[in-house]
């Protein structure tokens, strides 16, 4: 039995994503997969992936991993990494697309005309290091600074429906939710694996999670 899944759906390059959790893997056996049933007997699942909204979708559908990844999410540490956590939602302006609906609300695209406080243009997408401002208290935190930076290239953000979800906030120039928690289900629109210590801090602690708030 594998100890942790990367849910492998075809969107993005996980080999760095692999790397980063081998390298604080701690002895466990991490396998990048697209097969069901190693995915459901792991301890624990990564859901990463790039690219457009509607392709992630598709791509799930196509190779029957959609009820994978829910049954994974309902009951194991889970942990969903930029496009894998937008397609945690309910519905998205990227495609005009249904997500998983796990959990409650919207994906919307940064606005164009968007300026810094100085009046300078602001970019889409929002690409480089930002702070990653914590919220909560959640044990994927542990040993992270409560402002720390992280590294971001997304021109999406999720819009939680229950400000509850709200595990840290990140400003471009408003405040999105940069990272949300349920139970089991952690999730990051920051890459944690191009983030060096503070994300690899974060995929250890993820990696010694038992699920629990």
């Amino acid at each position: 039995m594998t100890d942790i899944a990367v849910i492998d759906y075809g969107m993005g390059n996980l080999r760095s994503v692999w790397q980063a959790l081998e390298h604080v893997a701690q002895g466990k056996q991490v396998t990048v997969t697209s097969d069901p049933d190693i995915i459901a007997a792991a301890e624990r699942v990564v859901f990463p992936g790039q690219g457009a909204m509607p392709d992630c979708v598709a791509e799930l559908d196509k190779r029957g991993l959609r009820h994978a990844v829910m049954d994974a999410a309902a009951s194991k540490p889970f942990l969903g990494i930029c496009i894998g956590q937008q397609l945690l939602f309910e519905h998205s302006e990227e495609g005009d697309v249904a997500g998983l609906g796990i959990l409650p609300g919207r994906v919307r695209r940064f606005p164009s005309g968007m300026t810094d406080a100085a009046g300078g243009k602001l970019k889409v997408p929002h690409m480089g290091w930002n702070q990653v401002v914590q919220v909560t208290d959640h044990p994927l935190w542990n040993g992270i600074a409560k402002d720390a930076r992280f590294y971001f290239v997304h021109s999406y953000y999720v819009d939680p429906a229950e400000p509850n979800l709200i595990a840290a906030q990140t400003d471009y120039p408003f405040s999105f939710a940069s990272a949300v928690a349920r139970d089991n289900i952690f999730a990051v629109q920051c890459h944690p694996e191009k983030s060096q210590q503070a994300g690899l801090a974060l995929l250890s602690n993820f990696v010694n999670w038992d699920g629990r708030p």
